[in-house]
């Protein structure tokens, strides 16, 4: 194996990473504020993808699309927020599951009517679409360097808004007493609605720049959502710093396990056999990673015990 194949992996490995942060990094913000536990995250992440091949093919225009994308999912995030969610706070979590649950049939079913059941396809800009050279002559694909560079990017803007502005002094203060800051005059309900839609929004962008990678179709978003739970958990919820760390441990783990499981079992097995059982062995190494962590540290790396 040579040393570009190794760092081609590890680039992968962190876009997949980063793309995984902007899905869990809003759902650990709603965890942790509202203590409400989102199922239809993933139809988020759905809607921004459909949103962004819509108006990419209207318009022509990748950058018009990514707005898009940020802006319905925001948009759909704030009105269930306040139509449904706002009356599931005091409840139990299995309420708010079955809630949540119930919101992926409706997302689906109604993206299905929009749209059909066919999938659609994002083009990737002219602009990145191609290789560039990177260290060695290595050849990488300029647009999942840009994935990397948007992923990074909002992780420092979220670190920013979080520990810089108003907003975020309310956000910290909500996961550590909602209560308190009610009685201070917040408007709580004002807070979790602006909360929910920028969970949404980062969502609704990450799902516009994988579809550029992948179909865009009726349900993609729920095995994104599934890693995002094993991010959160392994981060510790409610932590920003957590998110970020936790979703490069899991796409650096899926994908150098992906890579070096097989040929660790081909020294003794065949071939054949030992990349269908690496393959298995690379799916289930995340969450092994997740066991793992939970057993050290139960509350996750970042996470602090209530």
């Amino acid at each position: 194996m040579t040393t570009i194949l190794l760092l081609e992996q590890i680039l992968n490995g962190l876009q997949f990473g980063v793309m995984l942060f902007l899905m869990a990094a809003g759902l650990t913000l709603v965890f942790g504020v509202m203590g409400l536990i989102n199922l239809a995250h993933g139809s988020l992440f759905m809607v921004g993808a459909f949103a962004a091949a819509a108006v990419a093919g209207w318009s022509g225009s990748f950058l018009l699309a990514l707005v898009a994308a940020l802006a319905a999912a925001a948009a759909a995030g704030a009105l269930i927020e306040v139509v449904v969610l706002r009356r599931l706070y005091a409840r139990d979590h299995l309420d708010q599951v079955l809630a949540t649950f119930a919101l992926i049939l409706i997302f689906s079913e109604s993206t299905r009517w929009l749209f059909g059941s066919f999938p659609l396809y994002l083009n990737i800009p002219e602009a990145i679409s191609g290789p560039v050279t990177l260290f060695g002559g290595m050849q990488y694909s300029a647009y999942r360097l840009v994935l990397i560079g948007i992923g990074l990017l909002v992780a420092v803007g979220l670190f920013l808004l979080i520990s810089r502005t108003r907003l975020g002094i309310q956000i910290r203060a909500g996961e550590s007493d909602r209560e308190m800051i009610a009685a201070l005059g917040v408007d709580i309900n004002r807070l979790y609605t602006i909360v929910f839609a920028i969970g949404a929004g980062l969502a609704g962008l990450a799902g516009a720049l994988i579809g550029a990678l992948q179909s865009v179709q009726v349900g993609m978003g729920e095995p994104v959502l599934i890693l995002a739970f094993v991010v959160i958990i392994i981060g510790g919820i409610g932590s920003i710093k957590g998110a970020l760390i936790g979703s490069i441990l899991v796409g650096l783990t899926q994908t150098l396990g992906a890579l070096f499981l097989p040929l660790l079992l081909g020294l003794f097995m065949e071939p054949s056999e030992a990349a269908s059982i690496g393959s298995a062995l690379a799916s289930m190494s995340i969450y092994i990673l997740m066991a793992t962590v939970l057993v050290i540290k139960p509350t996750g790396l970042f996470g602090e015990r209530t």
